[in-house]
């Protein structure tokens, strides 16, 4: 799948909305709602390349910048970085993986921080069996109450949420990767709190502040976030990894 979205645009008019739409084949009224974000927002998606790079063609005459997104080449990448440990020292980060690897960050050296909550759907099939009184059975034995098992089968979902952070260094494309149930917090010292939950809110609010210079956007943390950035046909719980290579280039472009 090819996914075009938009970036910093700089007009916000009607007349603007309308040229979108005509490039789309939409409604300008579905444009402004696809824009009420901000930006980057995604426009559409196709399996056909060609028909991204017609879209793309169309929307540069109108002076807006796009961002194209090839799905099956991002899912085969590798060489995302997963932390285990981590300390904050005064001027960088430490970082260990689960292979006892480790790397020491310039905190300078970190240009965008994106935190994200991953949301993963299950489903299963649960039955159950249930004991029905059969009057046809009772009045045979004379009042004597029988009973029918009845199976029933129900789809049961249920979902699990697991938030992150993505951490990246300037001119590199993969990430490191925080995840809140995978890291260790003994780094923290003193400033160890009760919780994961607390003590990840305060990790990327630490490196938040300590890499001052790094571009920083958390709209992904929210379900809102995720669905306005893209867009009513792409879905959030199958497409994270697209959402935030969409992000991380708006931002990087905003840093250029």
């Amino acid at each position: 799948m090819h996914i075009v979205a938009i970036n910093n645009w700089k007009k916000d008019t009607s007349e603007f909305m309308q040229e979108i739409a005509i490039a789309l084949g939409i409604t300008a009224y579905e444009v402004h709602q696809r824009m009420l974000c901000g930006s980057p927002t995604v426009l559409s998606s196709f399996a056909d390349p060609q028909q991204a790079v017609l879209l793309v063609k169309k929307l540069n005459p109108l002076g807006i910048s796009t961002i194209v997104v090839d799905t099956i080449e991002v899912r085969g990448r590798t060489g995302s970085i997963i932390v285990r440990n981590f300390k904050l020292n005064e001027s960088s980060l430490y970082i260990e993986t689960s292979d006892n690897r480790s790397a020491e960050i310039p905190y300078e050296k970190i240009d965008v921080l994106l935190p994200a909550t991953n949301t993963v759907t299950f489903s299963k099939t649960k039955t159950t069996t249930e004991r029905k009184l059969s009057l046809g059975k009772t009045l045979l034995t004379g009042g004597i109450p029988r009973f029918n098992k009845v199976t029933h089968q129900q789809e049961v979902t249920s979902e699990d949420t697991k938030k992150v952070l993505h951490l990246y260094i300037s001119k590199r494309r993969e990430p490191i990767v925080f995840s809140q149930d995978g890291v260790t917090y003994e780094g923290l010292g003193e400033a160890m709190k009760l919780s994961r939950g607390m003590n990840f809110k305060y990790l990327i609010s630490e490196l938040h502040r300590l890499s001052s210079e790094a571009a920083y956007d958390d709209r992904l943390l929210k379900r809102i976030g995720q669905v306005r950035l893209l867009g009513p046909t792409v879905n959030p719980d199958t497409n994270m990894d697209i959402a935030i290579e969409i992000l991380v280039r708006s931002l990087r472009l905003l840093r250029t």
